[in-house]
């Protein structure tokens, strides 16, 4: 098991800069099997996820390579394989290759995904976008069949009833490749899915009103990258250094960031009393003084992201007073409070979605497990604050997330070391 060993009490100082987005890579490796060309990436996150992603490529006979960012994809040699259900579970995201599979072969065999968890997560939006457009869905056995290989797939109207980011993806790239025009309403509006749509714009795709509510797709025949795409950089890690850099900082600016994409974010640090200065592409963040306490409401996008809702959790505990948190998207969220009560931190979640933070004079190292993506990088951030070692068990979960997470800790003076995975060969 991986574990991450922290001593704490060093201010974190400097610059670290952000990779690309792990929610719109894990979406556009899948996307790339649309191609009829080789696909080429950059700024891709070195991640665990994109591991995971690799080896259900290479299931399918499509060959890939990773280097230095850098994510080649050739998927001429594509072949109709039994996905490796180990890697599908390990990671939710797997779920995009049901749109993707069925927009190349018009069906599609997928184990039920796996990952984080954050509670019940239905697919059920997915699956009314795929029957809209003619499939047939079956599930048994943990295993979903769609098939729409008798008539093919033809666009439809298609009217969410919950804003969901993974159908909407999942759509669009079932959708891209079908008969005719396809309306999906009321879509979810992050800026991953606008990096989705652009890559796939850029390769002859017909994708209009990515980031609006209404998102319009005439299908067409063909697919062929003309270029290399570049993934954005990851709003969600540049909000995890952010709140690092708050906690426990003697100044940081956190680079290769798109502000636009973090002012609900930014917002509530600048309520806090935070010292912040926004550039063009980079933040910076300077000591912290008098901090208040304030309310968080998780929302979809442009809201408060539920990603960083326990990312900001030890910044708020210096806030002087009583700061709330209401958790609308995964009420369940809150793995993470019974770890960093462990170490002396003063919260709790009475009703469900809901956390109190308060203000907590001082945390102490101690063992505490990581329960998935960014409950983990909350502990990192604590770890990093408390007084003496602290050790995360089940790590994993954390290099799943954060790109040359050790490296880039380091490089702002954490004293740390992960045990019992090879950060040298985390690619194949």
């Amino acid at each position: 098991m991986a574990k991450i060993i922290i001593n704490g009490g060093h201010k974190v100082a400097g610059q670290v800069t952000i990779g690309g987005a792990k929610n719109s890579t894990v979406a556009l490796i899948p996307a790339a099997i649309l191609a009829d060309t080789p696909v080429n990436f950059d700024n891709v996150p070195q991640i665990l996820d994109v591991k995971n992603l690799q080896y259900i490529l290479a299931a399918m006979n499509v060959h890939s390579n990773f280097h230095d960012g850098d994510l080649s994809i050739d998927p001429t040699t594509i072949k109709e394989a039994p996905l490796p259900a180990t890697a599908i579970k390990s990671l939710r995201a797997s779920y995009y290759f049901m749109g993707a599979l069925l927009g190349r072969f018009g069906r599609a065999t997928v184990t039920f995904p796996g990952g984080d968890n954050l509670g019940s997560r239905p697919i059920d939006q997915h699956i009314k976008g795929f029957e809209a457009l003619g499939a047939k869905v079956t599930e048994k056995d943990d295993v979903i069949n769609i098939d729409a290989s008798e008539n093919g797939l033809n666009g439809a109207r298609i009217a969410l009833d919950t804003v969901s980011v993974g159908a909407t993806i999942n759509i669009i790239l079932a959708a891209v490749r079908a008969k005719g025009q396809t309306i999906i309403e009321n879509v979810a509006k992050e800026p991953e899915i606008i990096d989705i749509a652009t890559f796939l714009n850029n390769m002859g795709a017909n994708i209009r009103g990515a980031g609006t509510d209404t998102i319009r797709i005439t299908g067409v025949e063909s697919l062929k990258a003309q270029n290399t795409h570049t993934v954005i950089p990851d709003r969600i890690e540049a909000g995890t250094y952010m709140s690092m850099a708050a906690a426990y900082g003697d100044g940081v600016t956190v680079q290769n960031v798109i502000p636009e994409h973090l002012e609900s974010y930014t917002s509530k640090l600048l309520e806090m009393g935070v010292d912040m200065q926004i550039g063009e592409d980079s933040i910076y963040i300077g000591p912290s003084r008098a901090l208040k306490p304030v309310s968080i409401k998780t929302m979809p996008y442009p809201g408060f992201a539920t990603d960083l809702q326990q990312p900001i959790t030890p910044l708020l505990f210096l806030a002087e007073g009583e700061s709330t948190i209401i958790e609308t998207i995964y009420p369940q969220r809150i793995r993470h409070i019974a770890e960093l009560r462990r170490m002396g931190a003063e919260l709790s979640s009475l009703n469900p979605g809901e956390i109190k933070v308060n203000h907590s004079k001082r945390l102490v190292g101690t063992t505490v497990e990581a329960a998935e993506i960014r409950a983990g990088a909350a502990l990192v951030i604590a770890a990093i604050m408390a007084d003496g070692q602290t050790v995360i068990d089940n790590a994993s979960h954390i290099l799943r997330g954060y790109d040359r997470l050790a490296e880039k800790l380091r490089g702002l003076g954490v004293d740390l070391q992960i045990e019992g995975v090879d950060l040298i060969n985390l690619m194949p």
